[in-house]
């Protein structure tokens, strides 16, 4: 098996280039999908691109970049069973839906506003928060940085914390998106 990964794939870029940085230091391949895997790039620190890790391209649009199997494995995989590669940490924040209720988006920008693959990184990773980190916005880089330098990895403490809030985080996003379906008139 190799060595620790990080899947980094965000909206929000605020940060990544630091995170990359940190994460490189403390020996983690960082798995990225191809807009956040630029900005890594542009920042100096090496990354691999969830298409090419996974054999995989990103298709429809960009609709479908990291809903594989061997991404959604590494996420979930119990690490006594040594059957795929795990990934340890995942970082991810989420389309901006409800930014595109404030500006009165139109109602196809608005599906397109509807993020699947983040929710479900999310939603993984805090399943698995006994191995894996679910970091699921910018306001908890500093704090990730900071464990990661203290102790060179994620502590459970910090990782059933992140758990909890990518779960409180994706549950206000999928009822902020069911109060909007319920208001179109059918």
């Amino acid at each position: 098996m190799a060595g620790r990964k990080a899947v980094v794939s965000v909206w929000d870029k605020t940060g990544i280039p630091e995170l990359a940085a940190a994460l490189h230091r403390h020996g983690f391949e960082i798995l990225s999908t191809s807009k956040t895997a630029q900005v890594i790039e542009e920042s100096g620190v090496p990354v691999t691109q969830i298409s090419a890790y996974t054999g995989a391209p990103e298709i429809l649009g960009g609709r479908v970049k990291t809903l594989h199997p061997r991404i959604a494995g590494g996420i979930l995989t119990k690490r006594e069973e040594g059957l795929v590669e795990p990934i340890d940490i995942v970082v991810c924040n989420l389309y901006p839906f409800r930014d595109g209720l404030s500006r009165n988006a139109s109602h196809a920008e608005l599906v397109e506003l509807i993020d699947i693959g983040g929710v479900t990184l999310l939603r993984a990773a805090a399943k698995n928060h006994a191995h894996v980190a679910a970091v699921p916005g910018p306001e908890f880089y500093p704090e990730l940085i900071a464990e990661l330098d203290r102790s060179g990895d994620v502590g459970e403490a910090m990782r059933l914390r992140l758990a909890r809030r990518a779960f409180e985080i994706t549950s206000e996003y999928d009822r902020t998106i069911a109060e909007y379906l319920s208001s179109l008139s059918a």
